[in-house]
């Protein structure tokens, strides 16, 4: 199966040809943990994983490697650190680990590698020196910034003059700088901040280098697929690939991959609006899987508009697939359909049109599997209708008034009997008569 991806750099879809089909490698940018993820954080972390999935089919398991990192040093981390009279260690591993429940409530299988940035401080005071031996960076009033004006393509892949991505980056113009333009790699710290001892200073690192240097170490000066959302390109990504480039004299990424915008019923998601989502306070409403679903729907480079009314919708569809595939089993294989909507980049909502094709009785072993593939319909019907993940029912409760009722009707007390469903209705529980007994589901 050929794969097309749109790569950002060259401005159009290309066929992906890894470097090494035996080892093939993806970096995805990954959250700064002072706070909760929100709705929007997700998207990439959906897409890129159905991409993850896809690879592995493609080439197998052991042949892909998936690095996600977390930012665990930040100006934002060290505020509320300070806030809270806490070590900034308090804060990223809280952060992080709900991060890590988060992700996998939606479904997204957990990358190979989860590096840390805080780790990899020895890599970066390195790259760092590489950089100013080659002249391509400079030392002033305790920082180590990168000179733009020594890259001759710097700008390449936002397609922007240097003017204006200066512009376009509202980047402070300190007077240690030579150019404007010029980004930070090291900057000064506080006796009473986060730092580690350097050649230039106590210090600590900039956000762009973070990610070179964690990239470079677990996956080599040179990778398959690097990718984020659309709001990386510049100036995060850019200056990856400048600092990145000049210190290894090779190229950083053959293909980079951008998701667009997530708005919340038409509006920029804002905590003034009153729209802002959080995953974790999301998933205590509704299934992972209609989260995942609502992700997936439109494509991953055109914006999508997210709403409750949204995820309810995709519910209710995760309940029609379910019921058609509740007794079988999935095919040994995934529909070609569902693999060719994919491996043309990413095309999810043409994917999920493939498992609307195959919604019918004599396809839904079809359907479980391509559905499965894309990381839906992956836990037992019966569980699902019983609160899919996002239920306040007590299950404990109702097997007791199921077992009160069977018990009714074994001695004939139809009254006690209809008592006891009219409870269970009450409670948004519908009950299921059948030869091996009654189950039950969340009502609808």
């Amino acid at each position: 199966m050929t794969v097309k991806l749109y790569n950002t750099i060259a401005r159009k879809k290309e066929v992906f040809t890894p470097i090494d089909a035996s080892n093939v490698r993806m970096y995805v940018c990954g959250p700064t943990v002072y706070d909760f993820a929100h709705i929007g954080n997700a998207r990439p972390v959906v897409v890129f994983d159905v991409l993850f999935r896809l690879l592995r089919e493609l080439y197998g398991e052991d042949n892909v490697t998936y690095a996600r990192n977390f930012t665990d040093i930040d100006d934002r981390i060290m505020a509320k650190a300070k806030d809270a009279g806490v070590d900034i260690s308090a804060i990223t591993e809280k952060f992080s680990s709900v991060y890590e429940q988060d992700m996998a409530t939606l479904n997204a299988l957990t990358p190979s590698l989860q590096p840390r940035a805080t780790d990899h401080i020895p890599e970066m005071l390195t790259m760092m020196a590489t950089l100013i031996e080659k002249d391509h960076a400079y030392v002033a009033e305790g920082h180590v910034l990168f000179d733009v004006t020594s890259m001759a393509n710097y700008g390449r892949l936002s397609g922007h003059s240097r003017d204006e991505l200066v512009a376009g980056a509202r980047v402070e113009v300190a007077p240690y700088k030579r150019d404007a333009a010029d980004f930070v790699l090291w900057k000064p710290s506080s006796a009473d901040q986060a730092g580690w001892d350097s050649p230039w200073g106590r210090g600590r690192p900039g956000w762009h280098l973070e990610c070179s240097c964690m990239s470079a170490k677990h996956l080599g000066e040179t990778i398959d697929i690097h990718a984020g959302g659309q709001d990386l390109i510049f100036p995060h990504h850019e200056n990856e690939i400048a600092q990145s480039e000049c210190a290894n004299g090779k190229i950083f990424s053959n293909y980079w991959m951008h998701n667009g915008y997530l708005t919340v019923d038409g509006e920029k998601m804002s905590k003034s609006l009153g729209n802002f989502h959080t995953v974790h306070d999301l998933i205590g409403d509704y299934p992972g899987e209609a989260l995942r679903l609502s992700l997936l729907i439109a494509h991953y480079r055109q914006p999508v508009d997210f709403s409750r009314a949204v995820v309810a919708e995709q519910k209710k569809r995760l309940d029609r697939w379910y019921r058609l595939s509740e007794r079988v089993t999935p095919s040994t294989a995934v529909p070609e359909t569902v693999i060719a909507a994919i491996s043309d980049d990413i095309n999810t909502p043409q994917a999920i049109a493939a498992l609307e094709a195959l919604a019918k009785p004599d396809t839904a072993s079809d359907l479980l599997a391509g559905a499965q593939f894309l990381g839906l319909l992956t836990q037992p019907a019966q569980d699902w209708f019983q609160g899919g993940g996002a239920s306040d029912l007590d299950a404990a409760k109702i097997e007791v008034l199921i077992t009160e009722r069977s018990e009714a009707k074994a001695n004939k007390d139809w009254a006690t009997a209809d008592r006891v469903r009219e409870t269970l209705s009450a409670m948004g529980v519908t009950l299921e008569d059948g030869p091996a007994g009654t189950t039950w589901r969340k009502a609808d």
